[in-house]
């Protein structure tokens, strides 16, 4: 499965999950299992980057002087 930039989180966690399900079970051949850790890998790393992202969006949200809640204006 070829994954994209773009792919949205929920996708791509749910291939994750996939991928770490058929390593656990144990019965692929090592070159099958090195590919789908890789796939993995880059995985995690595009839901981490998207994760990163949603923080930074929910840091925009911050509480004024007075404590009131603001918004700065993002740069996307």
């Amino acid at each position: 499965m070829a994954q994209s930039k773009n792919t949205k989180f929920e996708q791509a966690m749910e291939r994750l999950e996939e991928i770490v399900r058929l390593l656990d079970d144990g019965d692929l051949p090592l070159d099958d299992a090195l590919k789908l850790f890789e796939e993995g890998v880059k995985l995690a790393g595009e839901c981490a980057g998207q994760l990163k992202k949603a923080q930074g969006r929910l840091d925009a949200l911050t509480k004024m002087a007075d404590g009131a809640l603001g918004r700065e204006s993002l740069e996307l």
